[in-house]
């Protein structure tokens, strides 16, 4: 099925845009992803015909205290980012989210870890709140937050719809990425592009 095909009738009513993780610090800070910031202008034309349609959008963000369990001096993965506060952790610059955008914290004590909005958060109990049925989902990581949010959206019972042009992988390891995708249909995911949103 072409992205082109899938996207008739994307968005309507029971559909929501996620913005997963699109901050500063994966953008241009301390845990900046390579061609990050060019999933900005996609998501901002996403979010701007979900507005127009009246549909929800929702955001998510790392709110990491200082001492996080992710960070490198707690014998995590990372460099200390997105930490509560500070410029790192606002949203990228350029990304323009529509009045009522839901905003979503993630990973907000120290002793744990969360790659999915859904982790620990309210947002499967908000989306059905909204009566929202299927999610379409961008922003950073392919293969950390964007992966796990897909997939943990799936398994609460939505469909979801995967911006592939709205996504940045880190690539830890080479082909992550490549794979984070391949994951993400396996377990019932499908892809389009903005674009054809907006067609």
């Amino acid at each position: 099925m072409s992205a082109e095909h899938l996207a008739e009738g994307i968005p309507a009513p029971g559909d929501a845009l996620v913005i997963v993780d699109v901050q500063e610090d994966f953008v241009s800070g301390s845990l900046a992803v390579r061609d990050g910031a060019e999933v900005i202008p996609p998501l901002n034309r996403a979010a701007e015909v979900f507005a127009e349609r009246g549909l929800p959008v929702f955001a998510t963000r790392d709110w990491h205290p200082e001492d996080h369990v992710s960070f490198e001096q707690q014998g995590g993965p990372w460099p200390p980012h997105s930490v509560q506060g500070t410029p790192g952790a606002e949203p990228a610059e350029g990304l323009v989210l529509p009045p009522g955008t839901v905003g979503i914290d993630k990973a907000t004590t120290a002793e744990m870890d969360a790659y999915s909005g859904f982790s620990g958060t309210s947002l499967a109990d908000d989306l059905r709140a909204k009566g929202v049925r299927r999610v379409v989902v961008g922003g950073l990581t392919t293969d950390y937050c964007v992966l796990n949010t897909v997939t943990d959206a799936l398994s609460e019972g939505f469909e979801a719809v995967v911006l592939e042009d709205a996504i940045r992988p880190v690539d830890a390891q080479p082909g992550d990425g490549a794979r984070a995708e391949d994951a993400m249909r396996r377990a019932g995911a499908r892809f389009t592009t903005v674009d054809a949103l907006d067609s």
